[in-house]
Parts: structure tokens; sequence; C-alpha cells
């Protein structure tokens, strides 16, 4: 494997790859790396490689003519080849993307800099862009770095042991399990016995399960690239099930005050549906309570009566799990009385967020909440409102806003209970 690394810094690579795996897969001829710096093809006396942007703004922006000078001297070589740009921009990088290059004779990595780079070498000669992540580094040559690395250890050979690449975190789309070694009791904490046993097969499984247990914990979406048994499952829903514990969420849906279709402030009268519908959403992602906001007395009877009808009525014996879930319905006259009653039961007043389909500045986003949600330090109220959406005194009043769902059409119009479903599958899903 050969990588073509272009750079107006050189000399950064070689510290990375003077020692360890790096430097020995060099020594044997399994991979090199070059450096090629584009001032080289620089069309004045000063090797000029960055000009200011066109269109004014901050910054320099690297010139398309050295920059293609220098990959044009690196193609048709024979080889099969693939051009990258290092760039925030770029499709994320991935252990299969590692996985993918490996099968390449010459990777080319364009260093980008600066403000960026002309339009048009993405355009005429990149063929992949990539982003090692959602932070600022100061140069591309640390994405390069890093790419070359992940990449060799899928080249025969590099590694001492040719399935060690196999085995590491995210092989198989699960975190790493725990390890140990010497001495046996450090600090009053001790070796997991089952390590001590000298039973293979069980060290496995049990290795297996604490895989499985971290990625559930630290990054679930991972999951969805592994096989699964049917026992794995169960084990996953186990460690699930104590996960949601430490969740402090809670769902009310508002009846009042809300807007009708002339932005004038109502109360929307009760709907069988959005109750059924959501409590059993509520039940299936282990939200804590369901709320119906709702002060109209006669209103609030209906609904108990449709309560009693499945929690301790005839519904009840013909649908228990219909029971379970409305069993989570509390009924309050106010988003005011159902603070007070979550931070009755919880020894502090929730965060209160604010679903909307209207577009707003200062809204959070949904992985953003989700983390929030996830440490378990404290309670949240999601309200969800009904007509025409929830009035904006208490929009204004609540400690978040969420950003609307939005898909790539123009169409915005879900019902409630289809937008509690997807809102609450994108906070607490795994």
């Amino acid at each position: 494997m050969i990588y073509d690394v272009i750079t107006i810094f050189p000399q950064f690579f070689e510290s990375p790859f003077s020692f360890g795996i790096l430097k020995k897969a060099q020594e044997k001829g399994l991979i090199r790396i070059n450096t090629h710096d584009p001032r080289k093809f620089a069309l004045d006396k000063h090797n000029t490689v960055d000009d200011k942007p066109y269109g004014g703004g901050a910054g320099m922006v690297f010139k398309p003519e050295p920059v293609a000078a220098t990959i044009e001297s690196l193609l048709n070589k024979g080889s099969k080849s693939i051009a990258l740009l290092t760039t925030p921009q770029g499709e994320v990088f991935s252990d299969r993307i590692a996985k993918d290059l490996s099968n390449y004779d010459r990777v080319i990595l364009i260093c980008g800099r600066y403000e960026g780079i002309d339009e048009r070498i993405r355009e005429i000669y990149v063929d992949k862009e990539i982003s090692i992540g959602d932070y600022i580094i100061s140069g591309g040559e640390y994405a390069a770095a890093l790419i070359i690395d992940a990449v060799s250890r899928f080249i025969p050979s590099v590694l001492g042991n040719e399935y060690s690449p196999y085995s590491d975190s995210f092989r198989e789309g699960l975190l790493e399990y725990p390890q140990y070694t010497r001495p046996e009791i450090f600090k009053g904490k001790k070796v997991p016995e089952i390590l001590l046993s000298g039973n293979h097969k069980e060290i496995e499984n049990w290795r297996r399960l604490e895989s499985l247990k971290r990625t559930v914990i630290r990054n679930p979406y991972l999951l969805d690239k592994t096989d699964l048994s049917l026992d794995e499952i169960k084990y996953i829903g186990q460690i699930k099930t104590q996960i949601h514990k430490t969740r402090k969420v809670y769902v009310a849906l508002v009846h009042y005050p809300v807007y009708n279709k002339s932005l004038k402030t109502i109360t929307a009268a009760f709907t069988n549906l959005d109750v059924h519908d959501i409590s059993r959403v509520c039940r299936t992602y282990g939200i804590k309570g369901f709320y119906l906001v709702q002060p109209v007395v006669e209103q609030q009877k209906l609904v108990e009566k449709v309560l009693c009808h499945w929690i301790t009525g005839p519904g009840r014996s013909f649908n228990p799990t219909r029971a379970e879930a409305l069993k989570l319905v509390s009924i309050k006259n106010s988003v005011d009385d159902t603070v007070r009653e979550i931070e009755a039961n919880e020894g502090t007043k929730p965060k209160v967020v604010v679903t909307d389909a209207r577009a707003r500045e200062g809204m959070i986003g949904y992985n953003e909440l989700r983390e929030k949600i996830s440490t378990g330090e404290e309670p949240y109220l999601i309200l969800f409102g009904t007509g025409w959406g929830i009035v904006k005194d208490v929009i204004e009043g609540a400690d978040y806003i969420l950003k609307p769902i939005e898909s790539f059409s123009d169409y915005n119009h879900l019902s409630v209970r289809s937008a509690a479903a997807v809102i609450i599958d994108r906070l607490l899903s795994c």
C-alpha cells in the first residue's frame, strides 16, 4: 500500500510513523508513506499556495493550480488509487471505510487547511471526502495520520497477529470488553473471577456479554450493525430495563392553552386515539408518567371513563397490555400543576421541553437533548401540543424548545401521536 500525502507541512509525518507498528510495516515494505508539498508546484517565486477568497471573508483558501499539479503528478501510475480530501464536510470516518480503503494500491490524501480548498479541486479530483468527527483541528494532517493508521491495520501482516484487527473495538459492531492484567487485586478492586477460571469458553461468553453491555450503555447505535443471537437480544433487553429506570422523563399532551387555526387561544377536546397511542409509546420507551393537561371538567370525566374501562373494567381482560400503558395517564388542570407533581415525585423541578412544528431561534437538537437526558441527573417534562400548537407564552417559558421534525419534503403536518412517537424514539431509543 502506498500513501501519498499532499501537505504543506511534510515534516509533520516524520514523528507519527517513526516508531511502533507502522515503522515496522514500512521497514518490511508493506506500506510506503510519501509526502508531497504543493509549494513545489507553485507558479510564483514565493511558492504561494493560498490566496484570499473571492467574495471576501476571513482567512485564506488553497489555490487550485499547485494542488492540481501535485495530484496529477501522482495519477496514471497503473495502480488502483483513490483520492481523499480531509474536510469537516466529509463522510465520518469509520472502521468500515478503513477496511474498504485497504483494498486500494494507492491512497492519495489531500490535507485541508486554512479556510478550505478551492471548490474546483473537490469537483475535478476528489473521489471521497472524509471527516474524523465534529470538532475543529489545526489541519488535515492530523486526520490523514489517523486514516493511515486505521487503514494499515487491515493490510495483511502489518499487525503481528493477522486476526487481531478483527477483535478490536468496533469489529462486529461492538465496543471492546474490559481488559485486566496483573496484579489480581489493585487498590481493593479484584479481577473478575471468570477471567481466573481457565475456562476459555466461559471467558469468551463473558467477554461477549460485556461488549454488548458497554455498547448498549455507551453507543447503542452500533448495535444496528451487529448480528445478535436471541439470547443476546434477551440480555440486551435486561440491560435496557436497568438503563431506563435511571431516566426521569415525563410527557404531557397539552389541550390548554393551545391555538386554533386562527391562532386564538382555545381548549382542545380530548381525542381517544391520542391517549391510547401516546400512552403505548410512553410505556414502550420507559416514560415515567403521561399527563393530559385538560381543565374542562366534562372532558376530564370523559377521559376517566375511558381509563376506567381499560384499566379496571371489561377492557382490562380483553387487552391487558393496553391497561398497562394507560396506567401511566394522569389528568391535570395545567402545565404548572404537572410540573409541581413531578417536582414532588422527583425532589427537583423538571426541565420543561416544548415541541413545536415552527422553526425558531435558539432551539435544541435531538442529540444534544438525548445526551442531557441520558445522564439521569435531572427530570424532564416533554410537552406536546394539540390543536395548532402550544401558545407562545408556554413555549417562551420552557427550558428548551426542541427542533421540529423535518424531512426532505415541504410537507409538515404530522398528527400529534405520530410526532410524539418520532420524537420519543429519537430521544430514548436503543
